[in-house]
């Protein structure tokens, strides 16, 4: 019954989405005038003295994060959309435990809807350790659902956020569950890009958090426990950008929008779920018609097959315009990554499709630095030998079968 009015739900918001945008003044990545614009428009400010480290799939993500967990002192905050069952999902529960246990405070918000498959077990062992685990927007069974409820339940919180002590974040794509905890070229092991990040973008991430956990729990935190003062530990400037469309906001969109816009050189874009709307189809076309390289890495296998039917029946203009498609073959691409120009790097929780610009609340890392985009890059570069390239031939050779099933998808676009 609970998956039929989500489905219901879902037709019902199919029209929402970011206000149109009809003119983009020009503007080019890195240059001084570019800086403040994007601020602007995404209400989020560049900040330095910052340091970022690239973690590439699981074997690097969940060590990093198992290690500063262990190490807090003071406080913990973990946002997370995905928790499902696995070995990853008791270390971390432990770990959590175990810091709760030692005194500290410790604050998890899972998205009701993500967190649905989690173990009963684990939310049992972070309460009775003394942890605050709370869920974002939960619908109960048995229980009066009024329509606006039910409503709110479609807005998910796709955000990824571990902070620690105030002083050190981690966001990027990862979920829990077992498809995360390899190398990324393993069939079975998703591919994934997560950042570590010291400095004083840390309260940007924090700040995300906080606004998670008050619209769930009326609760303002606030204080040297979760907003310690920050000095500069190195020298990125950084950007944390976070939209929350059932406030009205579409930051994520505005972000991705106005960069693509802005390039000049080079677009490498990683993304799962590839639905780019009209607006920001013509922007990456533009850019070819610039002279911009851009080359868009999909997934060859998917965890949706909706959403790839979805996508792959847009790519018909893209491939004619210009647009370099490959689709990963190793494992599932699950990063969502774009590279500008070569100094324009981002990691996010983002999705190229109207459920993350218009209905999730998502979190992007962005850094101005040459050093992080060209480690995104050489990644950029690797998945690229695991992938095959997709040709306009190839593309309209496509099985009946499949051109057939895409057709289920339009009715359903708007919500993927």
């Amino acid at each position: 019954m609970i998956r039929f009015l989500f489905l219901s739900l879902m037709l019902l918001l199919g029209c929402a989405g970011p206000t149109p945008v009809t003119k983009i003044d020009p503007m080019i990545v890195g240059e001084a005038t570019f800086f403040p614009t994007i601020a602007a428009h995404t209400d989020a400010p560049i900040m330095g003295g910052n340091k970022i480290d690239v973690l590439l799939n699981g074997e690097q993500t969940f060590p990093a994060m198992l290690k500063a967990i262990r190490g807090a002192r003071k406080s913990i905050t973990y946002a997370q959309y995905l928790y499902q069952d696995g070995a990853i999902a008791y270390e971390l529960a432990e770990a959590f435990a175990e810091r709760c246990r030692a005194g500290l405070t410790v604050k998890l918000l899972l998205d009701s809807h993500g967190g649905g498959k989690i173990p009963k077990d684990i939310p049992q062992l972070l309460t009775d350790a003394g942890c605050q685990l709370e869920w974002f927007r939960r619908v109960r069974l048995f229980q009066f659902i009024t329509p606006w409820e039910l409503l709110n339940y479609n807005y998910r919180n796709h955000r990824r956020i571990l902070v620690i002590d105030g002083t050190l974040g981690f966001t990027g794509g990862h979920g829990v569950a077992e498809e995360w905890t390899g190398d990324g070229r393993t069939d079975g092991k998703w591919r994934d890009t997560d950042v570590r990040v010291e400095g004083p973008i840390v309260q940007q991430m924090q700040a995300a958090f906080v606004e998670s956990w008050r619209d769930t729990t009326g609760h303002i935190l606030g204080g040297d426990l979760y907003f310690p003062a920050l000095k500069p530990v190195g020298k990125v400037n950084a950007q944390i950008v976070k939209s929350s469309p059932l406030g009205g906001t579409y930051e994520s969109y505005m972000l991705l929008l106005l960069s693509i816009s802005s390039a000049r050189k080079s677009i490498h874009l990683s993304n799962p779920y590839f639905l780019p709307d009209e607006r920001m189809q013509e922007a990456l076309l533009d850019a070819v018609k610039r002279g911009v390289s851009v080359v868009v890495l999909t997934p060859g296998k998917i965890d949706h097959k909706l959403v790839y039917w979805a996508s792959r029946r847009g790519f018909e203009p893209l491939l004619l315009g210009g647009i370099q498609i490959y689709e990963y073959q190793a494992a599932l691409m699950h990063a969502k990554t774009m590279v500008v120009d070569g100094v324009w790097a981002h990691v996010g929780t983002t999705n190229l499709d109207n459920r993350s610009f218009a209905l999730n609340e998502e979190i992007n890392l962005i850094a101005y630095d040459h050093a992080v985009a060209g480690e995104l890059e050489k990644a950029f570069a690797d998945d690229l030998k695991y992938s095959k390239k997709l040709t306009y031939e190839a593309w309209k050779a496509r099985p009946w079968r499949e051109k057939f099933l895409e057709l289920f998808t339009i009715p359903l676009k708007e919500q993927l």
